[in-house]
C-alpha cells in the first residue's frame, strides 16, 4: 500500500505528509523551470553563443534526463524511457552514465524540437509523481535523497538558463529583451569595513538542511586579522578604475588575466557597450544606462583581482567571506551577485565525492578554478546559503559576477 494513504483515524501521517510535500516541491521547482523558458521562442531555445553555455532546450531536457536516469530508471521496474536517444543528447559530464554529446555542439542540436523537450519533461513528471506516491516504504529514504539531489540540480540549471540566454541574446545587434518589466534587486548602500581579529571558525556544512558534497566536511580554519568591505564593489567605483587606464596597464593584472585582456579586447565589464560617450549595459529587460550606485556585475576573476590591486586591496577568501555572512556584516550577501574570492576551488581537509555517476557531480572539478560565494539576481528562490561553493575559471564573467574587497590594514600587521 502506499505510504500516502490516510490513517485509520483518517488524518494523514508524518510519512504520507512528507511524500506530499515532496510533491510539492517537485512540481514547484519543475514549473519554475518552464516559468523561466516561457518568454523565450522555439528559435531561442536552440542557441548557444559559445561552448561555456547551453540552449536553453538543452537545460531543460537535461534536468528531465538526471531524473530519468538515476531516479525513474533504478527504481521503477520495467520502466520505459521517453527516448533511447536522449541519453546521449542530453547527458552532461557524467561519464559513468555513458557516452555523450560534445558539449560545444548543443546548439546544434534542432532535434527534437522544444515541443518534443516539453513532451519529454510531461512524461517524466508524471513517472516521478507517480513514484513518489507508490515507492517502498524501504526504497523512499534513498528516493528521497536522490529527488532532493536532483531538485537542487535543477534550481543550478534554471539560473543557467537565464545567464545562458542573457549571454547569446548580448551577440544579438537588436539587443533584445528576454523580460521587459525585469528590475535588478536594489543594493543596500553600507560603507565601511567589517573587523575579523585572528581566531579559529569552523567553516562548512554543520548538517542542518540541503547542501551538495563539496560543502562538506565542517572543518576548522584560522581566520583573519583581515578587514572586508560590507558593500559590495558598484559600477561608479568600476567607472573610476576604466577612467583611470585600469583595463590598459599590465602591471594591475596575472599574467594569464593580462593575456584575456588582450586577446578578448576587453575594455569594461561583459554587456557594455560604450554609445554617443555613455555606458549602456545589455540586462535582462534589454540594453540599460549603467547605473553608478549598482553593484558591477558580469566581471572575471581576472577583472576582480585586477580591480582590488588597483583599489590597494584584495580580494577576501572563501573562508573570511563565510565567517563575515555567518556574523551578518555582509550588506547584498545574496541575490545580488555572486562574489569572487581569491581562494582556488580545491577539496575540503576530509572530502570524499560519493560512489557512481553522482560522485562526478562536484569532485573532478577541484583544479584550475575560482570559488564564489554568496548568490545572485538569477538564482531562484530559496537556493541560497552561507556555505554554498560556487566556481568557475578564471576568465569567466557571463554569469551574474561582482565582488567586495578585503583588506590587511598596517594595525593587523604581524610582527
Amino acid at each position: 500500500m502506499p505510504t500516502a494513504a490516510r490513517s485509520r483515524s483518517g488524518t494523514m501521517s508524518a510519512a504520507a505528509h512528507d511524500r506530499v510535500r515532496w510533491r510539492e516541491a517537485f512540481a514547484r521547482v519543475r514549473g519554475e523551470t518552464e516559468r523561466r523558458a516561457a518568454p523565450l521562442s522555439p528559435e531561442d531555445q536552440v542557441i548557444q553563443s559559445m561552448p561555456d553555455t547551453s540552449p536553453t532546450k538543452w537545460h531543460r531536457a537535461h534536468t528531465t534526463w538526471f531524473f530519468e536516469t538515476f531516479l525513474l530508471a533504478p527504481n521503477v521496474p520495467g520502466y520505459k524511457v521517453f527516448d533511447e536517444r536522449f541519453a546521449f543528447l542530453f547527458n552532461s559530464y557524467y561519464v559513468a552514465a555513458g557516452p555523450r554529446h560534445a558539449r560545444p555542439k548543443r546548439g546544434l542540436i534542432t532535434r527534437p524540437n522544444a515541443a518534443e523537450v516539453a513532451g519529454y519533461r510531461r512524461h517524466v513528471d508524471a513517472a516521478i509523481e507517480k513514484l513518489i506516491g507508490d515507492a517502498d516504504n524501504a526504497a523512499w529514504p534513498e528516493i528521497r535523497r536522490i529527488l532532493e539531489i536532483g531538485l537542487n540540480h535543477e534550481a543550478q540549471h534554471q539560473e543557467l538558463l537565464v545567464t545562458d540566454i542573457l549571454h547569446a541574446f548580448a551577440q544579438n545587434p537588436t539587443a533584445p529583451a528576454y523580460d521587459a518589466d525585469w528590475r535588478p534587486p536594489r543594493s543596500t548602500p553600507r560603507e565601511g569595513y567589517v573587523d575579523l581579529p585572528e581566531g579559529i571558525h569552523t567553516i562548512g556544512h554543520n548538517g542542518e538542511g540541503y547542501c551538495f558534497d563539496n560543502e562538506t566536511p565542517a572543518h576548522r580554519a584560522l581566520i583573519g586579522p583581515v578587514r572586508i568591505a560590507r558593500a559590495l564593489v558598484t559600477n561608479g567605483e568600476w567607472l573610476e578604475f576604466i577612467q583611470d587606464g585600469g583595463y590598459a596597464n599590465p602591471a594591475l593584472w596575472l599574467s594569464d588575466g593580462w593575456a584575456a585582456v588582450q586577446n578578448e579586447g576587453w575594455i569594461a565589464p561583459g554587456h557594455w557597450q560604450e554609445q554617443d560617450g555613455g555606458w549602456q549595459q545589455l540586462t535582462l529587460a534589454g540594453l540599460k544606462p549603467v547605473d553608478p550606485a549598482a553593484p558591477v556585475t558580469h566581471v572575471s576573476y581576472y577583472e576582480a583581482d585586477a580591480f582590488a590591486r588597483w583599489s590597494g586591496k584584495h580580494l577576501p577568501t572563501e573562508a573570511e567571506w563565510e565567517v563575515a555572512a555567518r556574523g551578518g556584516h555582509l550588506a547584498d550577501a545574496y541575490g545580488i551577485v555572486w562574489q569572487w574570492t581569491r581562494s582556488a576551488y580545491t577539496p575540503y581537509p576530509g572530502f570524499v565525492a560519493c560512489d557512481g555517476a553522482l560522485g562526478e557531480y562536484n569532485g573532478k572539478f577541484m583544479i584550475n578554478q575560482m570559488v564564489l560565494r554568496g548568490s545572485s539576481r538569477a538564482t531562484p528562490e530559496g537556493h541560497s546559503r552561507v556555505t554554498y561553493r560556487n566556481f568557475f575559471y578564471p576568465p569567466a564573467r557571463w554569469q551574474f559576477t561582482g565582488l567586495r574587497l578585503a583588506d590587511y590594514a598596517d594595525r593587523f600587521a604581524l610582527t
